[in-house]
């Protein structure tokens, strides 16, 4: 399983924010901005934080992308 965090990235350009922004905003840790960037997983916490920072759903952020094997099983 992997997420994408485009939409992320997409918005923070909209609102003329980057990643140290969000960082300092959100009160989110960089290890955790450094993983999004990565398409790792994160906790629903550092979600949470950041969609009430940026005033957004949780689909406005992250895209849930399977992986070729959870493709392949259904």
């Amino acid at each position: 399983m992997a997420m994408s965090y485009d939409k992320l990235w997409k918005l923070l350009i909209d609102k003329k924010m980057n990643r140290t922004d969000l960082h300092e905003q959100a009160h989110v840790s960089t290890n955790a901005i450094a993983t999004m960037g990565k398409g790792g997983d994160v906790s629903t916490k550092v979600l949470d934080k950041i969609c009430k920072t940026l005033d957004c759903q949780i689909h406005d952020i992250v895209d849930y992308v399977p992986d070729d094997d959870d493709v392949q099983e259904k």
